[in-house]
């Protein structure tokens, strides 16, 4: 292949990981949009909501775990379908759903397919992208999020307010069975050079769990992804009760902070590529990254002590693009350190941080927006990303190769 063609064709199999975000999002949001509704049909309070919410995370931190081993043993191509065919089937079964328990059921059917969608983009990047392109590539990818976000309020809402709650879950579930059509049709990992090394396996749990990397990685992803799932699955219930917005005008306007954080995924990467063009090393520039990142973050205090709605969507908004700016530069740190073969195992068992946290703070939310309101829920979530950034700079080490885990993971050059 020359290199004019594998450039083309890198990017169309990023193409390919950005649509199966998009349609990850679509999925996931068709709860959050729907949830005023919910609410009222199945007497859920927001407590209720949270338990709903903890049992997807739960399925999905448990699937983090072993996602990414089964898709670098798999392979690519048939372990990310496979995850995408999963999660595709059970959103489309939420029409089944006659109450808060089997929804959290349905929900926890599709926290575990989900869980594969983050390893396997990872792994589609550091198959496809040079070190140098991976955080803007990653970004690309991750942007599918907030173009998911973007689209489902509108979409979902019209789709509840015309042909009722369970045809939304119907229509954006099927969304994924034709995506996997054009992936199995589609996809294929880049060809090999004459000096390409070749990996022998994914290496050991054994050798993952003893990384200095894996594990301030992991802890880091606690005080930063829940802030992500706190906005898509409780933005539209803040709009509803504390913004006093209907269900058609949540259709409106919810779109508007996952639009910024579309840009914010694609302006991490450049981020990160003005620091390097400055001669700042990749790990610093990393880091420093998601520091400017996590400072945007903290627009979400006043964004909840405003009182118009406009600049508190505004604030919202701008503290969404530090979330997915911060983000493109995390999703291409496993790859500075481990070979192609093992980033989704990394990022997997990685993400499984992720998940503990959102189960934790999901929690959280529902007991203080209950018994108090979204102030401490939104100084909450403005202030932790700061902890991830302590845990970067001063616990992580630098961001380059583990010279153990490439000794274990290769094994001949073709």
């Amino acid at each position: 292949m020359g290199s004019s063609t594998a450039s083309r064709m890198r990017w169309a199999m990023i193409a390919l990981a950005f649509s199966a975000t998009l349609i990850n999002y679509l999925d996931r949001q068709s709860l959050s949009v729907s949830a005023p509704i919910l609410q009222i049909q199945f007497h859920m309070s927001s407590v209720g909501y949270s338990r709903v919410l903890f049992a997807f995370m739960l399925a999905y931190t448990i699937m983090n775990g072993a996602s990414g081993v089964l898709i670098d043993r798999l392979g690519t191509k048939f372990g990310y379908g496979l995850f995408v065919a999963w999660w595709s089937l059970c959103a489309m079964m939420h029409a089944l759903a006659r109450g808060v328990w089997s929804l959290g059921v349905l929900r926890f059917l599709l926290g575990l397919g989900e869980a594969g969608n983050w390893p396997g983009a990872v792994k589609v990047v550091a198959e496809w992208f040079p070190a140098e392109e991976r955080a803007l590539a990653s970004g690309v990818f991750n942007s599918g999020s907030s173009i998911g976000a973007i689209l489902a309020p509108p979409v979902i809402a019209t789709l509840v307010l015309r042909f009722g709650w369970r045809s939304a879950f119907v229509a954006v579930g099927s969304l994924g069975l034709i995506w996997l059509a054009i992936w199995s049709a589609f996809y294929r990992s880049p060809a090999l050079k004459a000096d390409t090394v070749v990996l022998a396996a994914p290496p050991s749990l054994r050798l993952l769990l003893r990384s200095r990397f894996v594990w301030t990685f992991t802890i880091s992803k606690i005080f930063v992804d829940p802030v992500w799932y706190f906005y898509t699955f409780w933005f539209p219930e803040y709009l509803f009760h504390a913004r006093h917005f209907d269900l058609a005008s949540i259709g409106r306007y919810a779109w508007i902070p996952f639009f910024v954080a579309g840009v914010g995924s694609v302006g991490g990467g450049m981020i990160a590529k003005g620091f390097l063009s400055l001669k700042v090393p990749l790990s610093g520039a990393r880091k420093a990254a998601v520091t400017v990142a996590a400072a945007m973050m903290a627009l979400a205090i006043p964004a909840v002590l405003v009182p118009g709605s406009a600049l508190s969507i505004a604030l919202v908004s701008i503290a969404m693009a530090g979330y997915t700016a911060a983000l493109a530069n995390m999703l291409a740190m496993p790859a500075d350190v481990f070979p192609a073969g093992s980033v989704a195992s990394v990022y997997g068992l990685a993400s499984m941080g992720s998940g503990f946290g959102g189960m934790v703070f999901a929690l959280m939310t529902g007991w203080l927006v209950e018994r108090y309101s979204y102030v401490p829920v939104f100084w909450l979530f403005g202030l932790i990303p700061l902890i991830c950034v302590l845990i970067l700079w001063f616990f992580m080490g630098r961001l380059e190769p583990d010279s153990n885990s490439f000794k274990e993971s290769t094994a001949i050059l073709v």
